[in-house]
């Protein structure tokens, strides 16, 4: 196998991640509550397990990928998961976006 080919390969492989990890997210996403988070745009996301095993698997991978690094692991995982979010176009005007309080689900 050529090594134009492995990078495409693996270019693939990352893509179905980010989009398992968007599935995910936006399955488990409620808009934050509350005086301090309504109109804010807040999101949180609380993912259960187990898919909450296959979000950390990804972060894990992508923080090795990308070179992330932070002082402890969950800082690792949460400049992994920011770098992925812009990748996969969540910004202002993404689908991750929910509506009046209700989560959003895929």
């Amino acid at each position: 196998m050529i090594a134009a080919e492995r990078f495409e390969r693996a270019a693939v492989l990352g893509v179905a991640m980010a989009e398992e990890l968007r599935r995910l997210l936006r399955r488990h996403a409620v808009r934050a509550g509350g005086a301090e988070g309504a109109g804010s745009g807040v999101v949180l996301v609380d993912v259960p397990y187990p898919d909450a095993a296959v979000v950390v698997a990804v972060l894990d991978v992508a923080a090795e990928c990308f070179g992330e690094r932070g002082e402890t692991v969950e800082e690792t995982r949460q400049a992994a998961l920011e770098t992925l979010l812009q990748l996969a176009g969540f910004d202002a005007e993404s689908q991750l976006q929910v509506s009046s309080g209700s989560p959003a689900r895929s």
